[in-house]
């Protein structure tokens, strides 16, 4: 422990000129002791959770490999054939047409007889039947009416108005106005006043002097000896509190943090160090355990298996390929090829057949004479390709007049 002590210590031999070293704290004897079992413990207890970890990973690998791909694979097909096919079939060839025949009635028996409707009996009516007299009635009797009016408001009330109500604001000032304003300026302001000067002299001044005088001294006297009382129990009551906080310092958060950080601590960071390193060793011989039994499944079922496919299963599936399966392929694309020239053959003559009734029930059409419109014959200028309904051109060009004159 004497030396353990002094690792922490620095060294004498450095001189007070030189910059102090910070050493970092080592892990003791002690914890050194009780690590290494604490790590075998665990390598224990996780090794075997590793490997039922990994070999459940590896099985759900292979599950998803050789099983739920096929199997969504399968399902999406399946799926694919029996809903997307139909009902895409359904829609377009059932419920389309349907639709559009749906359409087609709706607006034959809703829309266009309303619109007829509208279009043939409802505007001529409101419009010949209403808005056309309505125009009239306006035009003719209500725009004079209302002209009269105007200049009737404008001329003969609006004046009559004026003076009626000059009149009637004379009359207000001299009966009522007047006189209130009289009784409110040479009686009411008079008494007033005299009310507002006795009352300033004789309620007003005495109260504030005496608020002044005596009760704000006696006020600051009462304020004075609560503040005084006040932070006597507020003393009394913070050296109370302070020793409590000492108390509960002393006896429950020290401990308490010491126990956090010098056992919880170096407990909890060795139990997550060895769970680490478990975890990590266990995977490694895990993933060492996995490989000697893909090993073993690799020399004592896959090599035998392959070997007796290649040896066995290859040359009995060539044998029966070339001795039964080729000729029997053979044999039916040739059954084939004569029943798709059996069927074509009856198609032509079927065909055949019903052309010959045609033409001896009807009648064969007129073959036009050579050189007619749709003659066999005719040729285009320049070519000795005869085409059909065409009308032949002459065998030479005629000279221009130039040539003609000089020949």
């Amino acid at each position: 422990m004497a030396q353990g002590q002094g690792k922490h210590r620095a060294p004498a031999e450095y001189g007070a000129h030189q910059a102090p070293a910070h050493y970092e704290g080592g892990d003791g004897c002690l914890t050194t002791f009780i690590r290494i079992p604490v790590r075998i413990v665990v390598l224990l207890v996780v090794l075997p959770v590793r490997m039922v970890w990994d070999a459940l990973v590896v099985t759900a690998r292979a599950a998803e490999r050789l099983l739920f791909r096929p199997l969504g694979r399968a399902l999406a097909w399946l799926f694919d054939v029996l809903v997307v096919i139909p009902a895409g079939w359904l829609w377009r060839y059932v419920c389309v047409p349907l639709g559009h025949a749906l359409a087609w009635l709706a607006q034959a028996l809703f829309v266009r007889p309303w619109v007829a409707l509208w279009r043939y009996v409802v505007v001529p009516v409101v419009r010949y039947g209403i808005v056309v007299p309505l125009q009239w009635v306006y035009a003719r009797l209500l725009t004079p009416l209302g002209h009269g009016l105007r200049w009737l408001y404008r001329e003969v009330l609006v004046p009559a108005a004026r003076w009626l109500g000059t009149a009637l604001k004379w009359l207000l000032t001299m009966v009522l106005v007047l006189p209130v304003v009289l009784l409110w300026r040479y009686v009411v302001v008079p008494v007033g006043l005299a009310a507002a000067w006795l009352v300033r002299y004789l309620v007003v001044i005495p109260l504030v002097w005496t608020y002044r005088n005596v009760l704000t001294p006696v006020g600051h006297g009462i304020a004075w000896a609560l503040d005084l009382v006040i932070r006597g129990i507020e003393a009394f009551f913070r050296g109370i509190g302070i020793a409590l906080r000492w108390l509960v310092v002393v006896l429950l958060v020290t401990p308490v943090v010491w126990v956090h950080r010098r056992v919880l601590t170096p407990v909890g960071r060795e139990i997550a160090a060895a769970l680490g390193i478990a975890w990590r060793v266990a995977g490694y011989l895990s993933r060492a355990v996995g490989r000697a039994l893909a090993w073993l499944a690799r020399n004592l079922i896959a090599a035998p298996v392959r070997w007796a496919y290649r040896t066995v299963c290859v040359p009995v599936g060539h044998f029966v390929r070339d001795a039964f399966l080729a000729p029997a392929g053979r044999a039916l694309r040739a059954v084939g090829r004569t029943a798709r020239q059996t069927l074509r053959t009856a198609r032509e003559t079927v065909r055949r057949a019903r052309r010959d009734a045609w033409r001896a029930l009807v009648g064969a059409p007129a073959e036009p004479e050579p050189g007619e419109p749709g003659s066999p014959l005719a040729r285009t200028l320049g070519s000795a390709t005869t085409v059909p309904s065409v009308v032949p051109g002459p065998e030479f060009s005629p000279l221009p007049e130039k040539s003609a004159q000089q020949g």
